[in-house]
């Protein structure tokens, strides 16, 4: 029985010294990075920040690969089933590792089964936008100023299931409002609409609608996050008005569920190393986006649960669970 469990432990300090020495020598050859929608993208930018940064640290070529297709659900899938090695990586946003768990009929993957976390690199606030002609001046007014009419408000969104429809969803639960979504294929023709006064008011990613929002196309009421946005000083939060009101689209590397431990762990550690750098907030915050706080794997396991639990019921409350 001793030597026995002597065996045991040996086996084990061995097993780990290789672990141990398998990570140290990670990376040797080419790490890509899968994104699941085309080149240009928040996703697509984000990641490409990072590259060079990467191949600095790690003494090999970093690529960046476009799969887009089925609200992302493609790329994912395909990094999903890929080698569990840490040779191919994930970026992808809160859609992807949240909202399409509920959204969709049948997901070719399981978020949390499938996939190791390896670290938030940022996120892309929002903001409750109206047309200039629209009375209201803040949150407050907008909701008193919706339910006096007596047909209900249409807002624009960039299609269904999306934050800029989500978003809306999670306000009209919030206080009980009665919208209606019509969307559109993508921000820009659904800003267009809310700028034209075809629509009254939309929830719009911060870097797109910007200039409207500076210029006086469009008026915003509030920020989908808690903190406020320093390229919008004098606008207010939603949350001030409407507190646990703190939502924003977010990008996470993973990489495929059965990665050897050792691995996920340098991975976590270097890509922290990197979306810490000053440099790179400072990039990330001149793109529109927000720098998140990495987070520990532990805590990134935790986090993407939550999300996918507070996500599915907006849906649900939506009407839209299976929709897709």
């Amino acid at each position: 029985m001793i030597r026995a469990m002597m065996r045991l432990a040996v086996a084990c300090f061995a097993f780990a010294i290789c672990g141990a020495a398998i990570a140290q020598d990670f990376p040797k050859r080419t790490v890509t990075i899968v994104v699941p929608f085309a080149a240009g993208g928040g996703g697509d930018i984000l990641a490409r920040m990072a590259v060079q940064r990467l191949e600095a640290k790690w003494g090999v070529p970093v690529v960046v690969e476009n799969k887009p297709g089925a609200g992302g659900n493609i790329g994912a899938a395909s990094v999903a089933r890929a080698a569990p090695d840490g040779y191919t990586l994930l970026l992808a946003g809160s859609p992807q590792f949240a909202v399409n768990v509920t959204l969709f009929k049948t997901l070719p993957y399981d978020p949390i089964k499938d996939f190791a976390p390896l670290a938030l690199a940022a996120a892309t606030p929002f903001v409750l936008v109206v047309n200039p002609n629209v009375p209201a001046k803040s949150v407050a007014e907008f909701v008193a100023y919706a339910k006096s009419q007596p047909q209900p408000l249409s807002y624009a969104t960039a299609g269904f299931g999306v934050p800029h429809h989500l978003y809306m969803e999670l306000l009209k639960s919030m206080t009980g409002l009665n919208m209606t979504p019509v969307p559109y294929r993508g921000s820009a023709p659904a800003l267009s609409d809310v700028v034209a006064g075809h629509i009254p008011a939309m929830f719009v990613d911060l870097g797109p609608g910007l200039g409207q929002m500076q210029g006086g196309g469009v008026r915003p009421l509030g920020g989908s996050m808690a903190r406020k946005l320093e390229a919008l000083p004098d606008v207010p939060t939603i949350n001030d008005t409407l507190p646990g009101f703190d939502v924003a689209s977010w990008q996470m590397y993973a990489a495929p569920a059965g990665t050897p431990k050792e691995i996920v762990l340098k991975l976590n550690a270097d890509l922290r190393s990197v979306l810490e750098l000053p440099q790179m907030k400072e990039q990330v915050s001149k793109s529109g986006m927000l720098p998140l706080e990495p987070g520990s794997v532990q805590e990134l396991q935790v986090f993407m649960k939550s999300e996918i639990e507070r996500w599915g019921e907006v849906v649900r409350k939506a009407g839209i669970e299976g929709s897709q």
